[in-house]
């Protein structure tokens, strides 16, 4: 590969780890300081022997209590904040969720690259064990081994390497102070360093409307009223609407705004430190028509939301991509 002697950077950034590789490896193609710049995520959860990602928090004064939670228990918070705070029926609510698993699992088992690739009726999501909360088995995404790499070249370059390359429109990463557990006006039912990285990429590219001018958006859809609450975070819904939305089929892949159309976090998997990353592969397959049996039509520009961490103190990246420079 001739990389023997290159230099290079390990960056960390919880799930958001692919997404801030390609950040950082943009940039530094932007800046001219290197021509081609390639971004790795990798992740081989499954070798520690424990069923899910390994991780060491520094010592504090107790106040920050929700990281003695799981991530299923932290995530599950969701689903009751967003009914009290919107009056959603919780048995709606739960229909919602159930129909978020069921979309991304159809589109997974289009996918071939997906770790599962079967179809999980309605009834089956609904009734499976619960880990956390209401929060079921087919709620969560799964424990998975992956990778995912991009090559970065200057705009003006791109049709040297390939005769249809994708373009970065806007790259937005928010950090939250992470006051979620001790601030009395966090009501868990959303995330406003989403909210803030979606504003910034949207102005980086000039866009407006986001579910009018984006084709489609790959999200992170870690456990199921994550994406609910996403597809208000990032202006795909009006607030109070999504669990309406999810409902009538808008975000399915035949709807009039398809999301996760690979599958998403749920289905093709969740190698945590390549997930940002595989988002950005099925963007780079749907803008050049190549994603096979899942193809959407005519799409021109994509949109990939990667979060790292958890409700009340977390990380957000939000990338803009298209088919056509400029």
């Amino acid at each position: 590969m001739g990389i023997e002697n290159k230099p290079v950077t390990r960056v960390e950034n919880y799930c958001a780890t692919g997404s801030e590789a390609f950040r950082n490896a943009c940039y530094a193609v932007a800046a001219g300081a290197y021509d081609r710049v390639m971004a790795i995520g990798v992740e081989k959860l499954k070798d520690s022997g424990f069923s899910g990602l390994l991780r060491g928090d520094p010592p504090g004064d107790g106040t920050a209590s929700e990281l003695s939670l799981t991530a299923p228990a932290a995530f599950s918070m969701l689903d009751p904040a967003y009914c009290a705070r919107y009056g959603v029926d919780p048995a709606q609510m739960r229909a919602a969720m159930t129909h978020v698993a069921w979309k991304n699992h159809v589109n997974g088992a289009r996918n071939p690259k997906a770790q599962f690739r079967s179809e999980v009726p309605k009834a089956k999501i609904e009734s499976a064990p619960k880990v956390a909360g209401r929060l079921g088995v087919f709620d969560c995404s799964g424990v998975s081994d992956g990778a995912a790499a991009a090559l970065i070249v200057r705009a003006e370059e791109a049709y040297d390497y390939t005769d249809r390359p994708i373009f970065v429109k806007a790259l937005a990463l928010a950090a939250g102070p992470g006051r979620g557990a001790v601030d009395q006006a966090y009501d868990f039912s959303t995330f406003p360093e989403v909210v803030a990285s979606a504003r910034d990429a949207y102005a980086q590219a000039g866009i407006t409307s986001p579910r009018a001018e984006l084709s489609f958006a790959e999200v992170h859809d870690c456990f199921t009223p994550t994406e609910i609450v996403l597809m208000e975070d990032l202006g795909f819904s009006a607030p109070g609407v999504a669990v309406k939305d999810v409902l009538a089929g808008e975000f399915d892949s035949d709807g009039g705004f398809p999301v996760n159309i690979d599958g998403g976090l749920k289905s093709f998997g969740h190698p945590v430190g390549a997930s940002g990353l595989r988002m950005l592969y099925e963007t780079w397959l749907q803008l050049r028509g190549e994603a096979g049996e899942r193809q959407l039509a005519d799409p021109r520009l994509a949109l990939t939301h990667n979060l790292g961490g958890r409700p009340g103190a977390c990380v957000s990246f939000v990338s803009v991509v298209g088919s056509e420079r400029g």
